[in-house]
């Protein structure tokens, strides 16, 4: 069984950087997807970058494009996404998920079937 647990979250001034991860323990599978989600309060979880694991494709929205990085280490089995140049509308709760799909690392939002969700991380970015 997959589990999820994010850290890195907190808060930050505008034009500000943070690194989020998200610690991967279980089998994700062969094909795996695993992607980074933000939910605003009163909204739905929206998808923000993906990567298709064995291919090392990444995909990104293009509201965080050139400025989030989203990677994974095959040693330590961690996500991360390395996110700079925060602004305020970046504020949200982050969630790493897991699972396959089509649409993993060429398209957001991709139409990937995330079975497995981190509890999140919060990020607030103050200006």
């Amino acid at each position: 069984q997959v589990q999820l647990v994010e850290s890195g979250g907190g808060s930050v001034q505008t034009g500000g950087s943070l690194r989020l991860s998200c610690a991967v323990s279980g089998d994700t599978g062969g094909d795996a997807c695993m992607g980074w989600f933000r939910q605003f309060p009163g909204q739905p979880r929206e998808e923000v970058a993906n990567i298709r694991v064995e291919r090392r494709w990444r995909a990104y929205a293009d509201s965080v494009k050139g400025r989030f990085t989203i990677s994974e280490d095959r040693a330590t089995k961690e996500l991360s996404l390395q996110m700079n140049d925060l602004k305020p509308e970046d504020t949200a709760m982050y969630i790493c998920a897991a699972g396959e799909g089509p649409g993993c690392g060429f398209r957001i939002p991709s139409k990937v079937d995330y079975r497995t969700w981190g509890q999140g991380t919060q990020v607030t970015v103050s200006s």
